[in-house]
């Protein structure tokens, strides 16, 4: 897959691409009703011998346009958006620096200059996608806006317990700590990257020693508690318990991020300055303080315990 990053104004133009059937979008958490749009993209792709493509855009436009609810912290970071919009095998990716400048701009100047003059010949995009300043072009209005130089696909409402599945309801779901059910709406576990690094090496004078991490990105986490993970390493993945929070047995004043601690079944190296990933499975339970350090080993050993029945199914 060839990533093109493009800033407004661009100077790309038709004769420097191929043909080529794009999917729009944001794409924050390629989940299932974004991977309906990008397969369909490829499948048409193939169907009419053009190359598939994506355009997504960085930051997110609530960020640049101000909103009252800005998503700062995303499902997916860009290089994890570019990672998963590859495996679904797509031949080109576009990612847009959506700044002031390019959200002025009018919805017939977005299409003559997005999509007609980078050769596009089809475009697939959800129902509900906008474009051009205040969101003003719609679906509706693409055919007007395409002076016929392009076909378009509309994907129609992709639901689930008869929710429609959006970002917004996965970053709802995620803040809820239902980190199962943002599973199914992904159809995969919901992943954040990032390094090892040093913590106060507590769990392991009381026999649960755990890898500290530092995201690499301001991804959504889930609220405070305790979760069975996967933690991959150099390609490798581990089962393990995952506490995010704030470790209120040993400490009465409250940090100003909550610490992400996984515990890694039969594994016993160091891996400080590694970079990892966790997949998040499951809620065990949330955060509490306990009245000892005997009845925090305690419950470990039972949340370890929940973890490795849980993944047992997972197997079975």
């Amino acid at each position: 897959m060839k990533t093109i990053k493009l800033t407004h104004p661009h100077s790309l133009n038709s004769t420097e691409l191929p043909p080529l059937a794009m999917a729009l979008g944001y794409f924050d958490g390629v989940h299932r009703g974004h991977q309906e749009v990008i397969t369909a993209a490829r499948k048409l792709a193939e169907e009419k011998g053009l190359k598939s493509a994506v355009m997504t855009f960085d930051p997110h436009p609530s960020v640049v346009l101000r909103k009252n609810t800005q998503h700062v912290e995303a499902i997916t970071a860009v290089s994890d958006k570019i990672e998963l919009i590859e495996d679904l095998q797509i031949d080109y990716l576009f990612i847009v620096n959506f700044s002031e400048a390019f959200a002025a701009l009018l919805p017939q100047e977005f299409i003559d200059q997005y999509i007609i003059n980078l050769n596009v010949k089809h475009v697939v995009a959800g129902f509900d996608y906008s474009y051009g300043r205040l969101g003003k072009g719609t679906m509706e209005t693409m055919p007007f806006h395409s002076r016929s130089a392009f076909d378009q696909t509309v994907i129609s409402k992709q639901t689930d317990r008869d929710r429609k599945i959006s970002s917004t309801l996965i970053r709802e779901v995620l803040r809820n700590g239902d980190v199962e059910y943002a599973c199914t709406l992904l159809n995969r576990p919901h992943r954040v990257k990032g390094t090892v690094i040093h913590g106060d090496k507590r769990g392991r004078t009381i026999g649960f020693p755990t890898a500290n991490i530092e995201l690499d990105n301001a991804y959504i986490i889930p609220p405070t508690g305790v979760y069975a993970v996967q933690f991959e390493l150099d390609g490798e993945r581990y089962n393990g318990v995952c506490n995010i929070g704030y470790k209120p047995t040993f400490y009465d004043d409250k940090k100003l991020k909550p610490s992400i601690e996984v515990h890694i079944f039969e594994f016993n190296k160091s891996i400080y300055g590694k970079n990892v990933a966790i997949f998040w499975y499951k809620r065990i339970r949330s955060e509490q303080k306990f009245g000892s350090i005997d009845e925090l080993i305690t419950q470990i050993g039972k949340d370890k315990a929940s973890a490795e029945q849980f993944f047992q199914k997972l197997q079975d």
